[in-house]
């Protein structure tokens, strides 16, 4: 029995299917990961792979980077953690206010998740309307309150134990102003929008055209709380994220990944007005503070300091301008590989993600929930065969680089990539 699979008998003795995040489930067992550094990692068992998942998405400046890991180092020899307001958490700050164009002021959490939800709470606070309108697909986290059309192509939550009570509060709307505007027409209890700045699912359903400007006008007319979900985007398409690329700026921005520099945590930071209402300074209606908003490791200082460290990195735009350039690389020999062997299927995307799509040359037209359809056979194939040549993508059908990404991984990569399609061709599994 190998190393991985004494590991995953141990792990399913303690911790429901073995796991403890379901998209880390794998049949018949998970590859237990032992050390990363750049843009590699190694198994239990030695074997090392190429890593386009990178932390989620949250490595740009790829595994184990050097200064984060100082900076890491240095604050455990004084203190990781006593629930006090300490200067890391002030220069943090200082950095996402100066690279962000919503952040007027910025409050620390504890994850992506975490965002969206005090996100949330703000923007109903702020509108004092309880219904919240998200786009079809599109990815927020997995709390309740914006769970239900996580799930594309459904009105349902994509989960157990999530009562009507509170889904009957979310509106899912398709990608289009038009609609969305006319949905706000017919419900006048709807304040907030949630908006994943890419996209659904980092990009894999790129937005139309014009899409943020005509939200973000929109909301302005309409007097919605616009909320812009950059979780994933944010330091990753630009320094200040997709809002500083594109010029569209939203009242609030929920962060994470990327702006702890891959550590545990996340942040918020948006309009002045909207963000007080969490100063108990303030108080309002006899509440202070008036939104409350409470975390025990918000902004730890083992945290905040590889943050700055990564916030130095990243504020020059280099990171970005190398990952997107791998990304490209990655994107353009996959897209050879379908080509050479004749097969209806491309690989897109923006910034430094690379989305695969099998069933046409173009998603130009298609539905979140037609192009994130796929056959299991195609899914278990596409990931297992990777896996087992030494790749490792984000999901069956996505991933992202990093800076430390070199020409040679990504050739590489794209080499192991093409053996993996000719196996499937040949196994039926892709029609050749």
């Amino acid at each position: 029995m190998t190393r991985n699979q004494t590991l995953a008998d141990r792990a399913r003795q303690v911790m429901p299917g073995g796991v403890s995040h379901e998209l880390r489930y794998r049949a018949p067992h998970p590859i237990y990961i032992d050390h990363a550094l750049g843009a590699e990692k190694w198994d239990v068992e030695g074997k090392r792979y190429i890593d386009f998942k990178l932390g989620a998405a949250s490595q740009i400046l790829g595994n184990s980077c050097p200064e984060v890991m100082q900076a890491v180092a240095e604050q455990l020899t004084k203190t990781p953690y006593t629930g006090d307001c300490h200067a890391l958490e002030i220069e943090w700050a200082e950095w996402i206010a100066r690279l962000y164009p919503s952040a007027d002021l910025v409050r620390f959490t504890g994850s992506g998740t975490e965002s969206t939800m005090l996100a949330l709470r703000l923007g109903r606070a702020w509108s004092g309307k309880d219904k919240v309108l998200r786009i079809d697909g599109h990815f927020h986290g997995w709390h309740d309150m914006l769970i239900k059309g996580a799930k594309p192509g459904t009105n349902t939550a994509p989960s157990l134990g999530v009562p009507t009570a509170i889904t009957d509060l979310t509106v899912v709307a398709p990608p289009s102003v038009d609609a969305i505007a006319a949905l706000l027409d017919q419900d006048d209890d709807i304040g907030t929008i949630f908006v994943e700045a890419s996209g659904a699912n980092y990009g894999s359903v790129p937005l139309p055209d014009g899409f943020l400007s005509g939200i973000r006008d929109l909301a302005t007319t309409r007097g919605k709380v616009l909320i812009f979900d950059e979780v994933i985007t944010g330091f990753r398409w630009a320094p200040g994220g997709r809002q500083a690329r594109d010029g569209v700026t939203p009242d609030i921005t929920t962060l994470a990944k990327v702006v702890t520099g891959g550590l545990p945590g996340g942040a918020i930071c948006g309009r002045r007005d909207i963000m007080e209402l969490l100063d108990p300074g303030k108080p309002r209606d006899g509440l202070a503070p008036p939104v409350s908003h409470k975390g025990t490791f918000n902004a730890a200082p083992m945290v905040a300091a590889g943050a700055i460290a990564a916030m130095k990195l990243l504020s020059t735009g280099d990171v970005q301008k190398q990952a997107d350039a791998m990304a490209a690389r990655l994107r353009d020999g996959i897209n050879a590989c379908f080509t050479n062997r004749g097969m209806a299927a491309v690989a897109y995307g923006d910034s430094s993600t690379c989305h695969l799509y099998f069933g046409g040359s173009s998603i130009d037209g298609l539905t979140a929930a037609q192009i994130r359809t796929v056959p299991p056979a195609l899914v278990n194939g596409l990931r297992n065969g990777l896996l087992e040549r030494g790749v490792d993508f984000m999901s069956f059908t996505s991933c992202v680089t990093s800076s430390a990404h070199t020409p040679e991984l990504v050739d590489e990569a794209i080499e192991i990539f093409d053996e993996t399609l000719g196996e499937l061709t040949e196994a039926g599994v892709i029609a050749p």
